[in-house]
C-alpha cells in the first residue's frame, strides 16, 4: 500500500487514512453564477464531494465569489494558459485550483499564483493528460509509443511540475494523471505513487458513455484504489453530472471503501418471471437518488428484489428487507423472516416507507 502526505481542500482532509472524496464537474458555462450554483446544489444532493468549474476567462473567474456564496462544498477552479485567472479565483474564494505549471508562461506567474494560494489556504491540482504532455512528440519522434512509454512521459512531466511548487516550497498540491487508456492511467498512477507522497485525483479522461465509461472507469479506478492509490475519484462520463456522481460511489461502495445508498439485490429475470422486477427496481432508485433525505436513510440497507422462488426467498432472507416475486405478488420478508404476502402494485410504496421508517441497528 502507498502512503502520502495530508492536503487541505475546504473542509476535507486528502490523503492516506482519508476517505476517498467524490469529485464531479459542472457542464454549465460558469460565467452564469445562478445556473452553475444551482447545477452544483443538485450535485451536492446527489453527494459530490468536490466540484469542479471551466474557467477559461475573467468574467468565468470573477464569477467564482457568487458561486460560492449560494453552494455548500468546495469549489475548484479548471485554469489553463492565464495565471491571472488563477489568482482572480483564488482571491473570489476558490478552494483549489487545477493547474499546469508548465503551461501560464514565466516562473515568476507560478510564484504568484502559489504566493497567492498560500496567503488564502488554497490547494492546488497538477493535472497532467496523456493526450496533452508537451514531451511526447520529442520522443523518439514517434506517436506509437507503448504504454509504459507514455506512463513514464507522463509521470516525468508531473513530477517536472511538481517539484517547480516544492522548490516554492508549497505542498498543498494533488496531482492527477489521466487518459482514456486503462493500461496507460494505471501504469503513471503507479509509477509516480512510487516516486512522490503527493496525493492523486484519479480518472480516466472521455471514458465515454454511461455503461462503457462506467465498467471502462470501474476496472481502471478500482486497480488503483485497491492498492491504495487515489485521495479523489472522478468517473468522466457523457451524462448528466450526477451519473458520474453515482458511478463513482458505485465504484467505492463495491471496493467497501465507501456507503452510498441502499445495496440493492435484484434479480435479471427469466422466464420464470411473473411480476415485474425492471419495473420496481428502476422505480425505486428514481426515488431513492433523487431524494437527499431517503438516500441517506437508505444508505447501508440491503434490500432485495427478487422476480421468483429459485433465489429469491434465499436473498429476500438475507437482506434487511426484501420481497421474493410469484404471480403478480410477493412474500415480503424482513431480517430472515417471512411477513405476509403483498401485491406487486404497492410493492415501491411500501418500500419506501420502510426506508423512511427502517431504524438502523
Amino acid at each position: 500500500m502507498y502512503k502520502t502526505r495530508e492536503v487541505k481542500v475546504g473542509p476535507f482532509t486528502l490523503g492516506t487514512g482519508h476517505p476517498v472524496r467524490v469529485q464531479s464537474m459542472c457542464n454549465t458555462d460558469t460565467r452564469d453564477a445562478e445556473k452553475t450554483a444551482a447545477q452544483i446544489n443538485l450535485l451536492e444532493d446527489a453527494g459530490c464531494e468536490i466540484n469542479r468549474v471551466a474557467v477559461p476567462d475573467m468574467q468565468a473567474a470573477l464569477a467564482i465569489g457568487d458561486i460560492k456564496k449560494r453552494i455548500h462544498s468546495p469549489l475548484v477552479a479548471d485554469i489553463h494558459f492565464d495565471y491571472k485567472l488563477a489568482l482572480e479565483a483564488i482571491k473570489q474564494g476558490v478552494d483549489k485550483v487545477r493547474i499546469n505549471p508548465g503551461n501560464i508562461g514565466a516562473v515568476e506567474n507560478t510564484k504568484e499564483v502559489v504566493k497567492a494560494a498560500l496567503d488564502h489556504g488554497t490547494a492546488i491540482r497538477i493535472g497532467v493528460n496523456a493526450g496533452s504532455v508537451k514531451y511526447l512528440k520529442s520522443v523518439d519522434g514517434k506517436m506509437d509509443l507503448s504504454d509504459e512509454k507514455w506512463a513514464e512521459v507522463m509521470v516525468n512531466e508531473a513530477l517536472e511540475q511538481a517539484n517547480i511548487l516544492e522548490q516554492l516550497n508549497f505542498k498543498n498540491v494533488v496531482v492527477s494523471l489521466k487518459s482514456d487508456n486503462f493500461k496507460r492511467t494505471v501504469l503513471a498512477n503507479e509509477l509516480f505513487a512510487r516516486q512522490s507522497d503527493i496525493p492523486l485525483h484519479i480518472g480516466l479522461t472521455e471514458a465515454g458513455s454511461f455503461l462503457s465509461g462506467t465498467v471502462k472507469s470501474a476496472v481502471a479506478l478500482g486497480t488503483l484504489l485497491q492498492k491504495g492509490i487515489g485521495a479523489t475519484i472522478r468517473v468522466s462520463l457523457t451524462e448528466d453530472p450526477r451519473m458520474q456522481v453515482r458511478a463513482a460511489y458505485e465504484i467505492l461502495k463495491a471496493l467497501g471503501l465507501r456507503e452510498y445508498g441502499p445495496n440493492l439485490i435484484s434479480c435479471p429475470t427469466c422466464g420464470r418471471t411473473q411480476v415485474d422486477v425492471t419495473g420496481t427496481v428502476h422505480a425505486l432508485e428514481e426515488k431513492i437518488y433523487s431524494d437527499k433525505a431517503l438516500l441517506q436513510k437508505a444508505t447501508g440497507l440491503k434490500i432485495a428484489v427478487m422476480g421468483c422462488v429459485v433465489n429469491g426467498p434465499g436473498e429476500a432472507r438475507d437482506a434487511d428487507f426484501g420481497i421474493a416475486g410469484g404471480k403478480g405478488e410477493g412474500l415480503y420478508f424482513e431480517h430472515g423472516e417471512t411477513m405476509f404476502k403483498l401485491p406487486q402494485e404497492k410493492w415501491v410504496d411500501f418500500l419506501i416507507e420502510k426506508i423512511n421508517t427502517w431504524k438502523h441497528e
